[in-house]
C-alpha cells in the first residue's frame, strides 16, 4: 500500500533487485549473487547485490538531501559489506558535492565509522528512530517534557 502511495504522489521508490545471499549468517558463510525472487531455500540475503548498488547509487547521485538509516547488509562482516560501503562512499562524495546528507541509527554510524567516512558526512545521529518519528510529525516524549518545563 505504502509504494503504491508513493508512486501516486510520484516519489520514486528504488528497491532492490538482486542480493548476496549466504549458507549461514558468518564472516566465512557461502555466498553467491542472487535475483530478491529466488533466493534458495535455507539461504538468507546479507547484502544488497552490484545491479541493486548500481540502481540506489544512481537514484541517490543527484540528490540534494539525503537521509540514510540502515545499512544496506551485514556491514560487520567484510564478506557483506560492499553495498554498506557503496553508499556510505557515494554519500561522501555527494556530501563534498554540497548535498546534506544525514546518517541516522546507531548501525548506519557504526557503518560509515568503519568506512572511515563519517567525517565526511553533514550530520551523524544515533537517533534513527527517533529522527524517523520527527519526520513523521509525532511527537516525541523527550522533546514534548521539555516544553511542559
Amino acid at each position: 500500500v505504502k509504494i503504491m502511495t508513493a508512486k501516486a504522489k510520484g516519489v520514486e521508490f528504488v528497491l532492490p533487485t538482486d542480493v548476496v545471499v549466504a549458507d549461514k549468517f558468518a564472516a566465512d558463510a557461502d555466498s553467491k549473487v542472487v535475483p530478491v525472487t529466488a533466493i534458495p531455500d535455507g539461504w538468507m540475503g546479507l547484502d544488497v547485490g552490484p545491479e541493486s548498488r548500481a540502481t540506489i547509487k544512481k537514484a541517490l547521485s543527484d540528490c540534494k538531501t539525503i537521509l540514510w538509516n540502515g545499512p544496506m547488509g551485514v556491514f560487520e562482516f567484510d564478506k557483506f559489506a560492499a553495498g554498506t560501503n557503496a553508499i556510505a562512499e557515494l554519500l561522501a562524495e555527494v556530501t563534498s558535492q554540497g548535498a546534506t546528507t544525514i546518517i541516522g541509527g546507531g548501525d548506519s554510524v557504526a557503518a560509515v565509522e568503519k568506512a572511515g567516512l563519517a567525517e565526511k558526512m553533514s550530520h551523524i545521529s544515533t537517533g534513527g528512530g527517533a529522527s524517523l518519528e520527527l519526520l513523521e510529525g509525532k511527537v516525541l516524549p523527550g522533546v514534548a517534557c521539555l516544553d511542559d518545563a
